[in-house]
Order: structure tokens, then C-alpha cells, then sequence
């Protein structure tokens, strides 16, 4: 037999995937399904857990089904811009990128306000291998989207970014394939030596991730066992979301064919 839908998602509080935890969930819905905001999902977990293969494969199977614009926007592009003390404490592993005050929260807020009013945004570019974040000409510039996904290890961290969602995941993985993913990825593709690598991930990401990250689980309305490998569970997502937003969808469309038809006087 194959894997009961336990093993595939976890509905928090056995809510069979809620749309959203927020207080006032059904008014919720009803603005955006009232509106032409974007949909906008939050999808948080601790460091390699697969949150952005995840996200990628939401982006897709949506972009098929639902023909929707979709945007993925990585949280970790909203690292404060580091004076050189800080850098070259971050080039030695001993800056704590896992911690609150290390995101530009005033910034990331800033353009939540502009997302949720379908403006032009621009992302900030943050280069790990320099610790810098890059100038503004080569920052990430984000059109006004159907479904905005924004992931991040502390994606639930912030109230007002986390009051934003309409449906909020955690991509649960156990902590030693989250470590071996750490490594490969910082030492092959960051460059960095695997000594520093382990000293940081002691010293910084795993309390960090016990002390922020963990306790935020309990805001996600669906959790994803075994993360980027379980495509079960995204494909059942995907089909929720697609159900969420058909109201809105055919409502769009019907103002749009309303708009469209002409009475001839008599």
C-alpha cells in the first residue's frame, strides 16, 4: 500500500488543509477572492530543507494548471547590508545570519505593502560567496503577479509579513539530511571549507533554528514531511490552491466579459 495522506501532509490541529490560520480566515479569503491581489504563500523551514525546490515545483505544476503569473521571492535576499566589520566577521563564519536582526525587516515589509497593491517590486541581490548585498542595478525586478510565493527560514517569524499568507507551509526535513545538504551546498557552490561550515552551523543555525524557526511551526495550516522529496504532497497543494482561487478566477472573468458586452440603443 502506498503512503496514507498522514505520512504525506500534516494538517495542523487535523484541519483538513485550512486556508489559512489567520483569525478572520473566511473574511480573508473573501478579500482576495473580491480583489485582484495576489495570492500569497508562505513557505518556511530550517536551512536545506527544501523549501526552495518546493516552491519551484509549485511555481510549475501552477503556472500549467492555473495559467497564473507566479513569483517565488527568497527571503534571504532581505539580509541587512553589512558594514566591513560584520563582513569580514560573516567571512569567518562568525556572523549570525540566522537571527531576526539579520534580515532588513523595514525593507522586506516595505515591499510586502508594494506586492499586495500588484506594484513593480525590486528584490535586493545579496552575493553569500562576498557577503554583500549588491547594487541596486542588479537587483531583482518583480511584475505585479497572480501568486506571489515568499520562502524563508523565518517566512512565519514576522506578523505582519505572516498575516499577509493566505496558506502557509512548512517543509519539515529531519536535521541530519538538513546538515549534509548545509554542507554540500556551502562548500561546492559557496566555496567555503567544511571546518567552517560545521563551526557555523553549531555555533549559529542549529540554536537559531530551535529558538526561531521551530516554535513558528505552529502558524503553517499544512506541513510537508520529508520537504523537497515528498511530490505527493505538492501535487496536492497545487490542487488545493487551484480550488481557492477558481472563485476568483471566474469572477475576473465574468466582470471582464461584462465589461466587454454592448447594448445597442433602440
Amino acid at each position: 500500500m502506498g503512503d496514507s495522506s498522514d505520512n504525506i501532509l500534516h494538517f495542523r490541529s487535523g484541519a483538513k488543509m485550512a486556508a489559512s490560520s489567520h483569525k478572520n480566515s473566511r473574511n480573508f479569503l473573501n478579500d482576495y477572492e473580491n480583489t485582484a491581489k495576489p495570492f500569497i504563500i508562505g513557505v518556511c523551514g530550517g536551512t536545506a530543507s527544501g523549501k526552495t525546490t518546493v516552491c519551484d515545483k509549485i511555481m510549475e505544476k501552477l503556472g500549467e494548471k492555473v495559467k497564473s503569473k507566479v513569483e517565488v521571492i527568497a527571503m534571504e535576499s532581505f539580509y541587512k547590508d553589512l558594514d566591513p566589520e560584520d563582513i569580514e566577521a560573516a567571512n569567518n563564519g562568525q556572523y549570525n545570519f540566522d537571527h531576526p536582526d539579520a534580515f532588513d525587516i523595514e525593507l522586506l515589509e516595505k515591499t510586502f505593502d508594494q506586492i499586495i497593491d500588484r506594484k513593480t517590486v525590486w528584490v535586493p541581490a545579496y552575493d553569500k560567496k562576498s557577503n554583500e548585498r549588491l547594487s541596486k542595478d542588479k537587483w531583482q525586478k518583480v511584475p505585479p503577479a497572480d501568486v506571489i510565493i515568499f520562502e524563508g527560514i523565518l517566512a512565519f517569524y514576522f506578523q505582519k509579513i505572516r498575516d499577509s499568507f493566505h496558506m502557509k507551509l512548512f517543509v519539515d526535513s529531519d536535521a541530519d539530511t538538513r546538515l549534509s545538504r548545509r554542507v554540500l551546498n556551502d562548500t561546492e557552490k559557496n566555496g567555503r571549507g567544511l571546518e567552517n561550515v560545521l563551526n557555523q552551523y553549531t555555533q549559529f543555525v542549529k540554536p537559531a533554528f530551535e529558538e526561531f524557526c521551530l516554535p513558528t511551526k505552529q502558524h503553517s495550516d499544512v506541513i510537508i514531511p520529508r520537504g523537497s522529496d515528498n511530490t505527493v504532497a505538492v501535487d496536492l497543494i497545487v490542487q488545493h490552491i487551484e480550488e481557492l482561487m477558481k472563485p476568483r478566477v471566474e469572477s475576473l472573468r465574468d466582470r471582464h466579459n461584462s465589461d466587454s458586452i454592448t447594448v445597442r440603443p433602440h
